[in-house]
């Protein structure tokens, strides 16, 4: 009865054998190994190339349109080069100290390269060289770094990419001051005193009413690039100088205070020359209360200023200078 039972069982297993079934075996820890190779491959799939860079951009202000479309430029490179750019402003053009803080910021976080509009020529130096002695490469847009200060502290090779101001202020000036032919007295706002875009662009004007011997000047104040500022400085011109009949403003903000007076005091006669190309001067150009803007190209600029920054990671030769072409425009081109 045994023996019997033991051939059956033996029988019973062959049974099990020939059917495929086989003893059961733990394939937990496969399934592991495979969902981890998937998840690998997938990884790998979806990993750029390179890791993205990372580019700070660091302007005055997102108040004035003008570094509204300097973003737009750098966000165009941003798209077509595949890095990372992150944009950094102050509260206003004059927070120079806000600047300050930003980059000390930026150092921390080790970004790669820094693309900086200044507020100030001189003020900014000191701590973009600490940037760049941390290994950051520095790109200059718009206002140009004191290149004197500069070398005192040692902050070199710093690519500057922006217009010939002095040029694009005499060309604004001088379309006004060419429609005036007797004796006229002008003024010229300009912007922050100490950054280098604002003095050429005094320089400029001045160049250009110097050469009409119709002109005198007879006041030549800064408004800090603000609206309200202009509005309040030119009406203290005015109380000075009631028969003032051109106005040169270093930039379109502060021309819209310097219109925004005149039209309210009802001197629509006076002549505004102004700075920047904004959509708001443009409008003022069709409605004949501004002569003429500046357009400095601010996205091609920045674009610029992010270009060369990704060349300057990869240790690439950079022009010192670079300049974008200016463009007047007038009536006779404002809807081109």
């Amino acid at each position: 009865m045994k023996t019997s039972k033991i051939v059956l069982l033996i029988f019973s297993m062959m049974l099990l054998v020939g059917c495929g079934q086989a003893p059961t075996k733990d394939t937990s820890s496969l399934v592991v190994e495979e969902e981890k190779a998937s998840e690998e491959s997938s990884a790998e799939n979806d990993a750029p190339d390179t890791e993205k860079l990372t580019i700070a951009l660091v302007m005055k202000t997102l108040t004035n349109p003008f570094f509204v479309e300097m973003e737009k430029g750098a966000r165009e490179a941003e798209k077509e080069l595949g890095i990372n750019l992150l944009v950094k402003t102050g509260a206003q053009e004059t927070s120079i100290e806000q600047q300050i803080s930003i980059i000390k910021t930026l150092i921390d976080e080790k970004v790669d390269a820094i693309v900086i509009a200044p507020a100030d020529s001189k003020q900014l130096i000191p701590i973009l060289k600490k940037a760049q002695d941390a290994g950051i490469p520095i790109v200059n847009v718009d206002n140009k770094l004191d290149p004197e200060v500069s070398k005192e502290l040692g902050l070199e090779n710093v690519p500057y990419i922006s217009v010939d101001n002095e040029q694009g202020a005499y060309l604004s000036a001088k379309y006004i001051s060419d429609q005036i032919s007797s004796p006229t007295q002008v003024a010229i706002l300009e912007g922050i005193q100490t950054a280098k875009n604002a003095q050429d662009r005094r320089d400029g004007a001045i160049r250009a009413f110097e050469e009409n011997e119709n002109i005198e000047i007879v006041a030549v104040e800064t408004a800090n690039w603000q609206i309200d500022e202009a509005n309040t400085v030119i009406s203290q011109i005015y109380e000075e100088h009631p028969d003032i009949g051109a106005v040169f403003c270093a930039n379109d903000m502060m021309a819209f205070g310097v219109v925004q007076y005149l039209q309210e005091a009802g001197k629509t006669e006076v002549l505004v020359g102004a700075y920047d190309a904004l959509d708001d001067a443009k409008a003022a150009i069709r409605e004949g209360t501004m002569q003429t803007t500046i357009d400095q190209q601010a996205a091609l600029q920045a674009y610029t200023g992010v270009q060369f920054a990704v060349q300057a990671i990869n240790g690439e030769t950079l022009s010192a200078e670079t300049l974008v072409d200016v463009k007047l425009i007038t009536k006779d081109n404002v809807d081109e």
